[in-house]
């Protein structure tokens, strides 16, 4: 297979050029991005036709015709910085590509046409001209990225030829090795085991279903057989055909409201900005609801507010994406990465409760909600063996989701 790494003649630059791509066919220049050496991050400023027809990419940059500064260093301003790669395509640019500078700017180029989201950076402030790759690989390569995966992380080389194999910038926040395949004409994220001591990438694909059975809306999954054990892929929810979704993430999106990281902070801010048409209002509050009661029970604490995304509308309105990184850690901690109610982050279902007003719901709504949840989580050991996830990996996570801590709480909510 050929690969387009591209361009080669490029140069680190102080400046780039940001485009809208929500019709990859008809880009539209959003503005300039500009390397900030003092806090080694990037700026944005809305070119003039941006100002006047587009508009605000996240609530802190509003259509004004200033340079928006990063508000945190090594960070991109806004929604901007929800284009970056993830830290495992960040280790892919420096191995692969290796450019001869390695600021946030060139992680933004080098991210490439595939990124997440709607955004597209440009060299050109005249015609999208990004980062191509060429074609995606297909489903039956998996075999053969798994391999790569491996030289990369053993900094052994990776074969030219091979190097559109692995893509750097499909997903947010994530350490974990992916690429990019297609499969059936759409993009799929196809996510690798990291040196686990159990096969996660299929336990990953068990507690995604196990969340839909808890009636929520989780991005379409299923489980890809290796040589070695398995890798699960992902559909796109940032895509729609051949449309590009603008998204924010939770942090870039509560950051932007100045509100902290919590799920009654998302919650207020669906409560201002969310979609109202019909009765999708209450169905994001009780969607928000139920998936932090889920990652509680299902002893998911990696559930930092990267792995929260919102879809922006073209009403400018936003939407829960559909639940996705949804999986056991396997830490055992005891409290979430985000606020939960009054007791900040402890994973515990009476401090879920303790604000469940906050997502427009009543005591009695919220306790019907945490109930079925939790009658879903009791039937994880037989949702998981129907999923092919071996007795030896459900007994060590039994360590964790049966663990008095969780399963007394689960118990003690049906009396």
């Amino acid at each position: 297979m050929s690969s387009v790494r591209g361009p080669a003649n490029y140069q680190p630059t102080d400046t780039l050029y940001l485009w809208y791509l929500g019709q990859p066919s008809r880009p539209i220049r959003v503005g300039v991005i500009n390397l900030v050496r003092s806090m080694q991050g990037v700026s944005l400023r809305y070119a003039d036709d941006w100002v006047r027809n587009g508009f605000p990419l996240s609530e802190d940059l509003p259509l004004i015709g200033q340079e928006f500064l990063p508000t945190d260093r090594g960070t991109a301003a806004g929604a901007v910085d929800d284009a970056r790669p993830d830290r495992w395509g960040e280790r892919v640019i420096r191995f692969i590509d290796k450019p001869k500078r390695l600021s946030l700017l060139e992680f933004l180029f080098f991210a490439g046409d595939d990124r997440f989201g709607a955004l597209g950076v440009s060299t050109s402030p005249t015609e999208y001209l990004p980062r191509r790759l060429g074609a995606l690989p297909a489903l039956a390569d998996a075999d053969e990225i798994q391999e790569l995966i491996r030289k990369v992380q053993n900094n052994e080389a990776v074969p030219q030829a091979q190097e559109r194999l692995i893509s750097p910038g499909a997903t947010m926040g994530g350490a974990r090795p992916k690429a990019l395949v297609n499969i059936a004409g759409e993009q799929w994220v196809i996510k690798f085991a990291d040196g686990d001591p159990a096969d996660t990438p299929l336990i990953e694909h068990a507690a995604m279903t196990l969340a839909q059975k808890a009636s929520i809306r989780v991005a379409e999954t299923q489980p890809v057989r290796l040589i070695h054990g398995h890798a699960v892929a992902i559909k796109r929810f940032d895509r729609a055909g051949n449309r590009r979704l603008h998204c924010l993430s939770a942090r870039v999106a509560l950051q932007a409201a100045a509100e902290g990281f919590g799920y009654p902070e998302l919650a207020q801010l669906l409560r201002r900005r969310g979609v109202i048409e019909g009765d999708l209002y209450a169905a994001n509050m009780r969607e928000l609801f139920r998936r932090m009661v889920f990652n509680i029970l299902i002893d998911n604490t990696d559930d930092h507010e990267k792995n929260h995304a919102l879809l922006v509308t073209d009403s400018q309105q936003y939407e829960l994406s559909p639940a996705y990184d949804v999986l056991p850690s396997g830490q055992a901690l005891g409290f979430q990465q985000m606020r939960v109610g009054d007791q900040e982050a402890d994973s515990t279902l009476v401090n879920a409760l303790s604000m469940s007003r906050m997502f427009s719901l009543t005591k009695d709504q919220a306790m019907n909600e945490v109930q079925a949840v939790a009658r879903t989580v009791d039937g994880w050991k037989d949702h998981f063996a129907s999923c092919g996830v071996t007795t030896g990996d459900i007994d060590l996570y039994a360590q964790h989701l049966d663990r008095p801590f969780l399963k007394d709480q689960r118990d003690d909510i049906r009396q």
